[in-house]
């Protein structure tokens, strides 16, 4: 096999009280890529469709990965990478990540799979970097290995893949603003009090055991941030009236993806999260600003070949 087309997910980074190291995997929603193998030796960006992005190997999320485990191989021959991106760029819900996973996904199955996800993952950390100026992987990890997961650490890469229930859906919306990962990190304090801490560990360690036991009122009670959504919240148009019309339309709670703009509202079961997006479309489209609505089951498989 000398060619093959991928489907690389949207992802949702943080998960409220997850900074940095929770994410999990959108379906239906994600880029697609055609990897190609080729005589001539090296990486290569050859075609692009969807948005402007750069086609040189170096300065593509993609290509900086891709080089990352090429260059770990002795390989006398190339790649080729067509990318057809549907995820913008700054949307928050992963658009790098899905970049950097795609491209070392589908050289490692061209190649019969000589990494495993880890190690894969490790590789499009590189790519990220090249996007958020820091090396993190709570998009990539989702989209590599899908459903939920935590990143345990970077250096080492650890990564852990935790169960979800099996009823779970995640209403998107994207308002049509964009905000840059890097400067989204900016804002934020180097310092936070102890309490806000406590208050946020614990929030996230009863999440994990919520979506373990599929307690849905436990994932209620635990999706609340108390360290990075009072600064970044601030970023997007409208944000609180967003997080106020899904609660009162029956979500389990509601945050910011990644860093934004786009928001995030978890659901229990698909009646309830199509009235969540109804209410939350209803009431944005009198805010005058562009959006796009995704309604999506956890995706639990990841990256995937076509």
């Amino acid at each position: 096999m000398n060619e093959i087309r991928i489907f690389s997910p949207a992802t949702v980074a943080n998960v409220s009280c997850g900074f940095d190291v929770m994410g999990f995997c959108l379906d239906g929603v994600g880029d697609e890529m055609v990897i190609r193998k080729v005589d001539k030796k090296g990486i290569r960006i050859t075609h692009i469709e969807g948005f402007d992005l750069p086609y040189k190997t170096e300065l593509n999320v993609a290509g900086v990965s891709a080089l990352a485990m090429y260059n770990a191989l002795d390989l006398d021959f190339g790649f080729d990478i067509e990318i057809f991106k549907n995820i913008k760029p700054g949307s928050g819900i992963g658009s790098s990540a899905a970049s950097a996973v795609g491209s070392v996904f589908g050289m490692n199955e061209l190649l019969n799979r000589p990494f495993n996800k880890t190690q894969l993952t490790e590789f499009a950390i590189k790519g990220e970097a090249l996007a958020s100026k820091c090396e993190h992987a709570d998009n990539l990890a989702p989209a590599m290995f899908g459903g939920f997961t935590l990143v345990k650490s970077v250096s080492p890469l650890h990564i852990l893949e935790i169960p979800s229930p099996n009823d779970l859906y995640v209403v998107i919306i994207h308002p049509q603003i964009e905000i840059k990962t890097s400067e989204a990190r900016a804002i934020l304090p180097k310092a936070i009090p102890l309490s806000d801490a406590i208050t946020q560990w614990s929030n996230f360690g009863s999440l994990v055991h919520a979506l373990h036991t599929s307690n849905y009122q436990l994932i209620k009670d635990s999706l609340h941030d108390a360290v990075v959504e009072p600064h970044r919240s601030q970023l997007i148009p409208h944000y609180s009236k967003v997080k106020k019309v899904a609660l009162q339309a029956g979500a389990l709670g509601s945050g910011i993806a990644g860093s934004g703009p786009s928001i995030f509202s978890l659901c229990e079961g698909f009646e309830t999260a199509k009235q969540v997006s109804k209410s939350i479309s209803d009431t944005y489209a009198d805010t005058g600003i562009d959006f796009d609505m995704h309604v999506s089951k956890i995706n639990k498989q990841g990256v995937k070949v076509i």
